[in-house]
């Protein structure tokens, strides 16, 4: 309850922030309406040649769609500012007025800045889904919708985790921003089921930049199409990934020495 308490109030302090320039709220409107619109042309354009795209139907591969936009979402509502605030307070020797709070200074760092216009692919990502769920219909049922909610969420621990541990390196490196830029970038990839990739491509995407367990997975777990192998792997990644997080955490801040050393 506590850390829903310190959310709740860095989110409204995010809104006092933001509201002062209500033209950003139409520029994320509108950038984001690109992006779905160009994801959706691209799969009309590919579904008026195929049937299927590597044995995805188009509702699937639009199911895939919103679940990119979600989480794409996520990441640009909470996690990424909560890391590039954190990449700079480590710089300027900021990090010091965060240490000296009562509270865990991991959670400060990763929920203290929020860019609110992101809810907006938060949302639009769930209509994708409501629609594309519609169109899939009986296909869905309860189980499908347990795996891919579970799935969803380990998913989200893990970019969440693998965020940190990039960021934690700006205790040892200065340019530790351009990490996350090349995510952003490897990211756009998650916008297709992953398997249609290369087999050196897909192992990218899925070990070395976890994205595939961010978008395909759980994609795969609305359309039947998970295993259990890979249900197991997603949770047993993303607990791994969350307590390594921590450790590599404490073990950066043993090297952090801060404005006043």
């Amino acid at each position: 309850m506590n850390y829903l308490r310190l959310l709740t109030a860095f989110f409204w302090v995010s809104v006092a922030g933001e509201v002062a320039y209500r033209v950003n709220f139409f520029f994320q409107l509108f950038q984001s309406l690109v992006s779905l619109g160009i994801a959706v042309t691209g799969l009309s354009v590919i579904f008026s040649y195929a049937d299927t795209l590597g044995g995805w139907s188009q509702d699937a591969v639009l199911a895939l769609v919103g679940v990119y936009l979600f989480v794409g979402g996520f990441i640009g509502l909470i996690v990424q500012p909560g890391m590039e605030e954190f990449i700079e307070s480590v710089h300027d020797g900021t990090l010091d007025f965060t240490l000296t709070k009562p509270e865990d200074a991991q959670l400060l760092v990763s929920i203290r800045r929020i860019n609110i216009w992101s809810i907006i692919d938060i949302a639009l990502g769930l209509g994708v889904l409501v629609y594309s769920l519609v169109r899939l219909g009986e296909q869905v049922g309860i189980g499908e919708a347990a795996e891919f909610l579970l799935v969803l969420t380990a998913g989200a621990v893990i970019i969440y985790s693998f965020f940190l541990i990039l960021a934690t390196l700006s205790f040892w490196f200065v340019r530790v921003e351009n990490f996350l830029t090349i995510f952003q970038s490897m990211y756009e990839a998650g916008r297709w089921p992953v398997s249609l990739y290369p087999g050196w491509l897909r192992y990218g995407l899925t070990f070395v930049i976890p994205v595939a367990f961010a978008t395909t997975v759980p994609a795969e777990a609305l359309t039947g199409r998970l295993t259990w192998l890979t249900l197991v792997i997603a949770v047993a990644l993303a607990v791994f990934l969350f307590i390594t997080s921590r450790v590599f955490w404490r073990i950066g801040l043993r090297h952090y020495s801060g404005a006043s050393a």
